[in-house]
């Protein structure tokens, strides 16, 4: 039972951080493998654990954005998360096609916690198409093991450094728009004067 309070909080941590990091599924897979846990018990406690820390992290990402980018982008910003908290099953739809494909959480919630859209409007969705997505790569976590050297190797792939450059620009996308030109005048504007 201690092993899965440790996939707990290992999950929690590495979804908690605002910067991306290692996603929480090789989590759960070193602790399945390590231990020889339950590979379902494993994903259940390891999906509530990362949906709890993607919850605080878009909990605390607005104080931190306070400090650091100017009061202008946080409103602007804020603007853009009023408008895509009324927009119902489309923003749900987004958060699962977005948390099946192999990108970083990281920078949907620390967008959406910068927008002060509230956490309960996308986690239902997150915790589908985590779940889904978790599953695939939980499940093949012994193949990965016994072929440790070659996804090692894997590690500094076009796929990873495209995924990353990906969940970058996503996150400049949103900061640099001036959402407030964009959706009320209809003019594309971008603004890089925002830090603090």
């Amino acid at each position: 039972m201690l092993h899965y309070i440790f996939v707990l909080i290992a999950a929690f941590l590495v979804d908690l951080v605002p910067f991306i990091g290692p996603p929480a599924w090789t989590v759960m897979v070193f602790f399945q493998m390590k231990y020889g846990l339950n590979i379902w018990m494993v994903l259940v406690v390891g999906v509530l654990g990362s949906t709890f820390g993607r919850y605080v992290l878009s909990r605390y990402i607005p104080l931190l954005s306070a400090k650091v980018i100017t009061e202008k982008k946080n409103a602007d910003i804020q603007f853009i998360g009023r408008k895509l908290a009324n927009s119902g099953w489309e923003v749900q739809m987004f958060v699962v096609l977005y948390t099946l494909m192999p990108l970083p959480s990281t920078p949907l919630f620390t967008a959406a916690g910068m927008a002060k859209i509230k956490p309960m409007h996308i986690i239902p969705a997150f915790i589908v198409g985590k779940f889904t997505s978790d599953m695939l790569m939980v499940l093949s976590g012994s193949y990965m093991v016994k072929n440790a050297s070659a996804i090692a190797k894997g590690l500094v792939s076009w796929e990873t450094i495209s995924g990353t450059a990906l969940g970058i620009i996503l996150v400049c996308v949103f900061l640099f728009i001036d959402w407030h030109a964009l959706l009320q005048r209809r003019k594309f504007r971008l603004r890089f004067n925002i830090w603090r």
